[in-house]
């Protein structure tokens, strides 16, 4: 699929010879700070040198004071406290974080994780029930409750109070809880709006710790589950969740527990462990435990407190991903299948599938699986307790969760993000949703917004590469969305030694005319090019600069990203 090159070419140069002066950088790094908002000295220090001494006050944020209180109040009574939290990877990591580190000390309360198909998204009511028959008289929701309104109001009348840690996007009314912690609330003025649910979480924890005088160095000890949380929700890497990612990466990397190690060691992983590696490795088998069962599974994996229990649950876990890979795979075929039968798809701006036997919990996967190979805002739909529910994905740069909002009245319940999003709705109601959907997305979304775009970060010579280079770029991790790792583009490179590996893959050594440096190039999927490079031909490449290890030997390699001919 053709991709649109966007280049970052606008830039304040004065904030760029200023970085390259006070810095003692090239213009290129001085550049990708800029990008990143960094225009200072002290801000590339802190950006450089993170420090947990730079995370902002947790009272910042609106009820932090309200929730604190409450949290001591019914610790000090011996209250009985319950956990609740979502089913997916930020979910389970929040139960874990709040859970594991309330339970050190205090240890008259449980958690709850809703059942996927049997209650659905978020607050419900058999959890509530739950609550009341069990003698809960406080409720900690984690990564949902910021549209539970009616499931509030039910726990109030019950006599419980609940408490709401939540990062989705509030509607125009709050539940009537007894503190609300949502960054994302309008009356709130906590510098950072970005924090994964298991971010909220963990602010209201570092609150109570200050207020309570714990040693604040307990709760780092659950950076590592944060850290899974914020790669794993796709969160912006930015400002405090960067800080608090470079953190529990490094915890993961040196001392991860025994859950985590348990899943590092499945997953074969030999070096560090980067966002990525946590993306597509550690998340996914997290996410399977409430995908293909229920999700207690993955806490309890990851409050396991031995290497024996942790390798136990990891090994259960394990199995639920594999079915899940099997679900994926043949559903996303059917999928595909059903876009070519489809003859007004050509014309379509939204893909809206419906098949009431899919299984429900890889129906948002099967939705990215659908845009990587179209490009079109996709909802994937199935039958659910006698409802339709749906998961939506979007492409850069288009809402979905404002497009699903336009059809709020086809809708028994929705919610999420700009790019992903869910919806439940009356099965009558699947070719009225189709419809309106598509004539939503077709108003609002450009042509542009219809082809895959690959930001590029700067245009160098392959000559101005060098360890120096890397070495710099490599301090600007942990990468991910809003943080990428640079994307550089070289002009009129030609290409010897090609080879295609296991029929896709692209690999050769790049060259450039005017200097003597040779570097090993890798293209994934790359490998419909082999005949043009090979043919001499020049060609402009994106790529980032890797550092490549064979037999104790380090060297630079450039990772392809695309390439575009003349």
């Amino acid at each position: 699929m053709q991709k649109r090159w966007l280049f970052e070419d606008e830039f304040d140069e004065e904030i760029v010879m200023r970085l390259q002066q006070e810095v003692n950088i090239n213009e290129t790094l001085a550049k990708l700070l800029s990008q990143r908002g960094i225009s200072t000295f002290e801000e590339a220090k802190s950006f450089f040198r993170p420090s947990l001494d730079q995370l902002h006050d947790p009272f910042l944020m609106k009820d932090m004071d309200r929730a604190v209180n409450r949290l001591t109040e019914a610790i000090g009574n011996n209250e009985k406290i319950m956990i609740y939290g979502d089913y997916d990877v930020d979910g389970t990591t929040s139960v874990a974080t709040f859970y594991g580190f309330l339970n050190e000390f205090y240890d008259n309360l449980g958690y709850y994780i809703p059942d996927r198909y049997k209650e659905g998204y978020g607050v419900s009511k058999e959890g509530i029930e739950y609550a009341h028959e069990q003698g809960y008289s406080l409720i900690v929701t984690l990564d949902c409750g910021i549209k539970a309104i009616d499931k509030v109001r039910e726990a109030k009348e019950r006599g419980i109070d609940v408490i709401i840690c939540d990062h989705h996007m509030p509607g125009e009314e709050l539940p009537q809880a007894y503190a609300v912690l949502d960054p994302k609330r309008t009356d709130c003025e906590y510098p950072y709006k970005e924090l994964s649910g298991c971010g909220v979480g963990f602010k209201f924890l570092q609150g109570f710790s200050i207020q309570s005088g714990i040693g604040i160095e307990k709760l780092y000890e659950y950076l590592d589950l944060l850290a899974v949380s914020i790669a794993s929700d796709i969160v912006p890497i930015t400002g405090e969740n960067r800080l608090l990612a470079y953190f529990g990466l490094k915890k993961i990397n040196q001392s991860p527990r025994p859950g985590i190690k348990a899943l590092i060691d499945l997953n074969k992983v030999q070096k560090n462990m980067t966002i990525s590696s946590i993306v597509f490795g550690i998340g996914p088998r997290i996410n399977a435990a409430g995908r293909m069962d229920h999700a207690g599974a993955a806490v309890d994996l990851l409050l396991s407190k031995t290497e024996e229990e942790a390798t136990s649950y990891a090994a259960t876990v394990n199995d639920k991903n594999e079915t899940r890979r099997n679900f994926d795979s043949s559903i996303t075929e059917e999928a595909i299948e059903m876009i070519a039968m489809d003859d007004n798809f050509e014309n379509a701006k939204s893909t809206v599938l419906y098949k009431e036997d899919w299984h429900k919990g890889v129906i948002g996967i099967v939705a990215s699986r659908c845009i990587d190979k179209f490009y079109k805002p996709t909802v994937i739909l199935t039958e659910s307790n006698d409802m339709v529910t749906g998961s939506a994905r979007s492409v850069q740069g288009f809402d979905v969760y404002a497009a699903i909002c336009e059809c709020s009245d086809l809708l028994a319940q929705y919610g999420g993000h700009m790019y992903a999003a869910g919806v439940t709705m009356p099965i009558d109601n699947v070719d009225a949703f189709k419809e309106k959907f598509e004539q939503v997305v077709s108003s609002r979304i450009t042509e542009e917004q219809l082809i895959p775009c690959l930001d590029i970060d700067s245009t160098i010579s392959l000559g101005d590469i060098d360890q120096k280079l890397y070495g710099i770029i490599s301090q600007m991790a942990p990468f991910g969305p809003g943080n990428m790792q640079p994307v550089f583009m070289s002009e009129n490179v030609y290409a010897t030694n090609v080879k295609v590996l296991k029929d896709q893959h692209l690999k050769f050594i790049v060259k450039q005319e005017g200097t003597e440096v040779a570097y090993d190039a890798i293209g994934f999927g790359l490998g419909e090019y082999s005949d043009l490079i090979d043919s001499g031909m020049r060609f402009h490449m994106a790529y980032n600069i890797e550092e490549n290890e064979f037999r104790g030997y380090k060297s630079l390699q450039l990772f392809v990203k695309d390439l575009k001919f003349d």
